[in-house]
């Protein structure tokens, strides 16, 4: 990984899904974004980074040396980190009945090192906004290499911004358990480094944990 950057060039050839490990962890909240109309408008994402990574990233950018990262030396580093996860779709998947939704540029992007964390955050609209009362919306965010980890905070790690329609409800997956993880693994172990499940997901979305908001009919 490039400096402050989510590049992979390092990490050499494709490895077997069971072999694959995260390089960076992260604790992630986010909330999803109705408009006034009632329709879902896209995610916020907020990211917490592990120590090691957020000390390695810092590195060189206090240009006054005065012991604080403030918004105009972190830029350069938000820059390079959006511009690496566009090419990964910000690993923010949605989808609505099992169909993928196109998802548009992010915006609103910042990132604060303060208490001593790293914080990240951004918003992924969706292209066309969506009425969550035409079926089931699922939002995935992940990392489809398992380069970086992404686990949701304990506490409220998903918010509703915005006017949700009445009827409906959002839903965060619990995480799988270790003997779930571990039969995956098992069954992974099996597979060769170019298997992808059947479901058109990526290998990572199978460690992921879902958001689901869905409406009484």
């Amino acid at each position: 990984m490039d400096k402050g950057g989510f590049h992979r060039d390092h990490c050499g050839a494709a490895v077997s899904p069971a072999l694959a490990h995260p390089h960076v962890w992260v604790e992630m909240r986010s909330d999803v974004v109705f408009d006034d109309a009632g329709t879902i408008s896209g995610v916020n994402i907020e990211w917490t980074f592990d120590d090691a990574y957020a000390q390695m990233a810092l590195d060189g950018l206090d240009a006054n040396k005065d012991g604080f990262y403030s918004e105009p030396e972190i830029a350069p580093l938000t820059k390079e980190n959006m511009k690496s996860l566009k090419d990964y779709g910000y690993f923010t998947v949605m989808r609505l009945n099992g169909n993928l939704l196109e998802t548009g540029e992010a915006k609103e992007a910042g990132q604060l090192y303060a208490n001593d964390k790293l914080k990240l955050h951004f918003h992924v609209p969706l292209k066309q906004p969506l009425d969550p009362r035409s079926g089931e919306f699922i939002v995935k965010v992940y990392d489809p290499d398992f380069f970086i980890a992404l686990d949701y905070a304990k506490d409220e790690p998903v918010t509703v911004i915005g006017q949700m329609p009445k009827g409906c409800a959002m839903e965060v997956k619990p995480v799988p358990t270790d003997e779930e993880l571990e039969q995956t693994r098992e069954m992974l172990s099996a597979k060769g480094k170019d298997w992808k499940p059947e479901n058109n997901e990526d290998f990572g979305a199978m460690f992921a944990q879902p958001v689901i908001v869905s409406c009484k009919s």
